[in-house]
């Protein structure tokens, strides 16, 4: 495996000079020094011309309005210190922009869902009433501003703000059994979908979705919280090539009060999406896809329940689920990404089933954000080099469809557009750079104000000793390029040998290497430098940013290419004259649990040591969506579930190995790691063990973090 300098190597303007003080985990994870400062609230207003922002006071809350075109405040649209909206998460507008919904108090159910107590605040009276008294789930305006619809209990409602009235859409929802109008567990990780209803534009009707869970099986945690005997926490958990909710579709008139059930002609495993046309078309174009997740049907459905297939599209591999369908009124067509070229790229399709290729190269479009009336096409992209996201736009007029940088610094640029898309919001941050956040002007993407340039945070940077990332590719004995950054200590010193510290993630479509903002783990890799360890992420095969092929190469054989690479990898570092080659470990999380696990056990003779933090173990005990999308059942691929299971290969480890995870992950269950120490005990092999209660697959919480990284930190020092 040989160094490649030439490709991606990144030139960098240090922001930082060198200091006195050292990283300290009590500077990151206790007194958290190290956070940078953002924009809070921020949200177009219906005319494209104003935005929104939050801000929190001494003794209260407020929304202020905010001009596109300067940037300054000129209106402040709630100030209150009402006990009520001290805790106040997200908000939202109705349609006439007079009244604002409030959630407050939210409570985490699962990674993305959550309940909360919803407040509606009159802008003109200045009055707050509950929506309801109770904690309920995704409450939100019908696009008219008369309607509020929202899940309690399992069961969809609408609130009409004229008549203060409500009305039970469903009455069936059961815990465990049956839900409607939220989704269920796999559905939410997985697919991304949490609310599971929409609005039609003419507010006249409501798509809805249906999780019948009978069938599926449950999974039990245990929940301690300082009680002299624990609860239980039972939910629906199907787990790989195991069954899945019975889900179906229905929409409810909002006049008639009746609903219609959907119905198809083929028998679809999954139903990822629905999404109404526009303001002016009320049908509904419906998501249908087979179990594998290689076929993706797209149905155009009416209100009276008709549907009619509009286009299909497949893979040899899987199909990932996004949001860039978009609906041209006045073309008749639509705009989708696909990877069918081998990367993935926007298409414009019409009603008749043609379509031309908008995007082309060996690059991949990262993000489609919309069309503007002048058919304009506004995206992000990694068509400055695979570890960079950058914006560019394309005229549909021009047929030539030349691209034009909107976002000219090397890095990663997150871009919030304004209704109309005159103007956006940029987050940039590089490597060193933490985030700048900007007011733009679309038409030639020139900056109207620094809205948060994180000069404070900069200027405390510069009492501390940081070193830098370099970024650079090597190459595998298969000749692919794997993008990889290194943090040396500052004092390096080329004739020493420092012991190697490999951090990784590696799933599919995943990127950890890339010219960005590192956050807290940044900085933990700074404290590690002034430890005297070397720290890299290398970036194996599977990962996103280079390709369908690159990615789904690992099709059907999870974990088996990437622990080749990090093996491998780790034998060119080990081959440098600055690395000890006896002294070199790896950590990862979840599925860089996972991985690390298949390192210290697959590379044994390689790795000193491997910390496993929430790592599957053993691809049956996770879930099915996600598993087969790229292993298929195990009933049909059980050598690709076995082979590269790390509970299969405990027998070849030999060096030091921490298992790490929290006892309530409702994600990753702690059944992995408790089966791998089955499996360890059995085999006579030594490890360390620690396990955080009640805490989820985020492991965090009060002093827990500090707690986790110092752990890590020990267990480095005293066995790397």
């Amino acid at each position: 495996m040989k160094k490649t300098l030439t490709l991606i190597i990144c030139i960098s303007i240090s922001i930082f000079s060198f200091g006195q003080k050292e990283v300290t985990l009590e500077d990151i994870w206790q007194n958290y020094k190290f956070y940078p400062s953002g924009v809070s609230g921020f949200k177009s207003m219906n005319n494209g011309e104003h935005y929104t922002t939050t801000e929190n006071t001494e003794n209260g809350i407020k929304i202020n309005k905010n001009s596109f075109e300067t940037g300054e405040v000129v209106e402040t649209l709630l100030d209150s210190e009402d006990e009520r909206l001290l805790s106040m998460g997200s908000y939202q507008f109705n349609l006439s922009e007079d009244k604002i919904l409030i959630a407050t108090n939210s409570e985490s159910i699962y990674r993305y869902s959550s309940k909360a107590v919803y407040y509606i605040y009159n802008i003109k009276t200045k009055s707050i009433r509950n929506l309801i008294d109770k904690e309920v789930m995704y409450a939100t305006f019908s696009p008219d501003g008369n309607n509020i619809a929202y899940v309690l209990e399992n069961n969809l409602y609408i609130y009409n703000l004229n008549w203060n009235k409500t009305t039970a859409i469903t009455t069936d929802g059961e815990n465990n059994k049956i839900i409607n109008g939220a989704s269920d567990w796999v559905y939410e990780e997985e697919f991304a979908l949490i609310r599971s209803f929409e609005w039609s534009g003419d507010s006249k009707t409501i798509a809805f979705y249906k999780f019948d869970e009978s069938e599926v099986k449950e999974f039990s945690m245990d929940l301690f919280n300082g009680g002299l005997y624990p609860t239980q926490e039972v939910f629906k958990y199907p787990k790989a090539g195991e069954d899945n909710s019975l889900v179906s579709l229905h929409m409810y008139d909002i006049n008639t009060k009746k609903t219609t059930d959907l119905k198809f002609e083929k028998d679809y495993e999954y139903f990822p999406r629905i999404k109404w046309f526009d303001d002016t078309n009320p049908q509904l174009v419906i998501y249908g896809m087979n179990r594998y997740q290689n076929e993706l049907d797209f149905l155009v459905t009416n209100t009276d329940g008709s549907s009619i297939l509009f286009f299909t599209e497949t893979d040899k591999y899987y199909i990932d689920i996004h949001d860039n369908l978009r609906y041209l009124d006045i073309q008749k067509s639509f705009i989708w990404t696909s990877e069918k070229s081998g990367f993935n790229h926007i298409y414009l399709k019409d009603l008749d089933g043609n379509e031309s290729q908008i995007t082309k190269g060996a690059w991949e479009v990262t993000k489609f954000h919309g069309i503007d009336e002048n058919n304009i096409i506004y995206f992000s992209s990694k068509e400055s080099g695979s570890i960079n996201d950058a914006m560019y736009k394309v005229d549909l007029n021009d047929r030539t469809f030349s691209r034009i940088p909107m976002t000219k610094t090397t890095g990663t640029n997150n871009v919030t557009f304004s209704k109309g898309m005159k103007y956006f919001m940029n987050s940039y941050s590089n490597h060193n750079t933490p985030p700048i956040y900007t007011l733009n002007r679309t038409s030639d993407g020139e900056i109207i104000k620094l809205l948060e340039e994180n000069l404070d945070f900069n200027t405390r940077l510069k009492d501390y000793d940081l070193t830098e990332k370099e970024f650079f590719t090597i190459e595998t004995e298969e000749g692919e390029d794997l993008n990889t950054w290194m943090m040396k200590p500052t004092d390096f010193d080329s004739k020493k040998k420092y012991p190697l510290y490999m951090f990784l993630y590696g799933g599919p479509g995943s990127q950890q290497v890339t010219d960005s903002w590192g956050w807290f783990n940044y900085f933990w890799y700074q404290h590690l430098n002034q430890l005297g360890y070397i720290v890299v992420c290398v970036d194996n095969r599977g990962t996103g940013g280079k390709g369908a092929e690159f990615k789904k190469m690992t099709y059907q054989e999870l974990g088996r290419y990437e622990t080749i690479d990090q093996i491998n990898a780790a034998k060119y570092f080990g081959s440098l004259d600055y690395i000890d080659s006896e002294r070199i470990g790896i950590q990862g999380w979840s599925y860089g649990g996972y991985m690390s696990s298949l390192a210290i056990t697959k590379g044994a003779d390689v790795f000193k040591m491997a910390i496993a933090v929430a790592p599957v173990t053993n691809w049956r005990y996770y879930d099915n969506i996600y598993t087969e999308r790229y292993m298929r059942t195990p009933q049909e691929n059980a050598s690709g579930y076995d082979d590269n299971s790390p509970i299969n290969h405990v027998d070849k480890l030999k060096g030091s190995y921490l298992l790490i995870h929290g006892g309530a992950d409702d994600n990753v269950h702690v059944q992995n790691t408790m089966e791998m120490i089955s499996a360890l005990v059995n085999a006579n092999k030594q490890f360390d063990l620690f396990i955080y209660p009640d805490k989820n697959h985020g492991i965090y919480g009060g002093n827990t973090r500090y707690h986790l990284y110092k752990k890590m930190t020990d267990f480095i020092l005293n066995n790397l």
